[in-house]
């Protein structure tokens, strides 16, 4: 069975030279890197903006570059919606006719009324279709135009920083959307980003990029949880990923119970019903070890496990450490005096304890 995407590029852009190569089968794969690291460079190889040195580029078992035997797909052909940083919408059309916009580049533009129902109900914007841009909030302009490249009907959507131009209250509101795309439509998306948040919550596949190379490819909570891979985006930001599902709320003291391979978690109350799944972040700087199960401490979440890793010592004496908590990889990070103190290595038993409102959960 293919890969739903295949991309290897080698392009030298002025003094930068670009040497990538990923595959991925994910839902959505985020490409994830510091700014000028060749994220943008990539996603404009895939939709045809930039024709590469020498590239082989598939997409559903889909040719559509390979310089090598001379295939070029022109962008128009490709059955690929983009999304860009900043909406783009015409401002002189309605919300209803920049949606409508996008059935002009679909093959199968007569089923224009029941597509534009299922978008507007899968984004929330069938009260938005009379307005005109310029009376939209910076996220309705974003979920406008990832309907009118839906409308499109790609085989592949590209979504490039979608969320970078949006402050912190318009980003909570799109994301769930975005997760919807993720989950219900059956289309891939190749997702850019530099921001931890967004690909920790949004990503079944995570590529990092760093100079113009990918440095990692794989399921997001595994490639998170590498110690080479753990500083990446800042030491602040290392964290790692648990899937979990709902058991049940406590509604007297507000908070929601998570099952998880690793244990139960406690963390602050979640708006979804019991049996539904979540995804919660725990940052390595969240994560104390003790040796014994601690008593008479604040924090609700004690996870056993088992010391993996250890890394290299950092820069002010930081050390981060990867456990096995049951199956789930959980980043820990210490001081190097503390792991010393505790002769903590590969192999040894300790006890994870996370306080409940440190655990980032949607």
């Amino acid at each position: 069975m293919s890969e739903v995407i295949e991309v290897a590029v080698q392009h030298r852009l002025g003094q930068f030279a670009l040497d990538a190569a990923f595959c991925s089968d994910g839902r959505l794969t985020a490409l994830f890197g510091r700014s000028g690291s060749g994220k943008t460079s990539l996603v404009n190889i895939i939709g045809g903006l930039i024709a590469p040195e020498r590239a082989r580029v598939v997409v559903d078992g889909e040719v559509l570059v390979d310089t090598q035997a001379g295939t070029f797909v022109p962008k128009h052909r490709r059955r690929i919606g983009y999304v860009f940083q900043e909406a783009r919408l015409f401002p002189h059309l309605s919300v209803r006719q920049n949606l409508l916009f996008g059935h002009w580049f679909s093959p199968r533009s007569a089923r224009a009324s029941s597509d534009l129902d299922g978008v507007l109900g899968l984004l929330g914007i069938g009260h938005l279709l009379e307005r005109r841009p310029g009376a939209l909030s910076g996220g309705e302009k974003q979920r406008v135009a990832i309907g009118r490249a839906l409308l499109s009907r790609p085989r592949l959507l590209l979504m490039d920083e979608p969320l970078a131009s949006l402050d912190e209250a318009r980003k909570a509101e799109i994301l769930p959307y975005i997760e919807r795309l993720r989950d219900e439509i059956g289309v891939p998306i190749v997702y850019v980003s530099h921001s931890v948040a967004e690909v920790a919550r949004l990503a079944t596949t995570l590529v990092t990029v760093d100079a113009g190379r990918v440095t990692a490819c794989g399921p997001t909570a595994q490639v998170m949880s590498r110690l080479d891979i753990a500083g990446f985006s800042g030491a602040a930001e290392a964290g790692s990923i648990i899937e979990a599902g709902i058991a049940g709320h406590d509604e007297v003291y507000g908070l929601t119970r998570l099952e998880t391979r690793a244990g139960s978690l406690q963390v602050a109350r979640i708006g979804l019903s019991p049996g539904a799944k979540v995804r919660v972040r725990i940052l390595a700087s969240d994560v104390l070890i003790s040796l014994a199960p601690p008593v008479g401490v604040s924090a609700l979440n004690i996870l056993p496990g088992t010391v993996v890793e250890i890394g290299a010592r950092r820069p002010g004496g930081a050390v981060e450490l990867l456990l096995d908590c049951a199956g789930e990889r959980l980043l820990a990070r210490l001081t190097a005096k503390s792991v010393d103190a505790l002769a903590l290595a590969p192999g040894r038993a300790v006890h994870a304890v996370i306080k409940s409102v440190s655990i980032d959960a949607p």
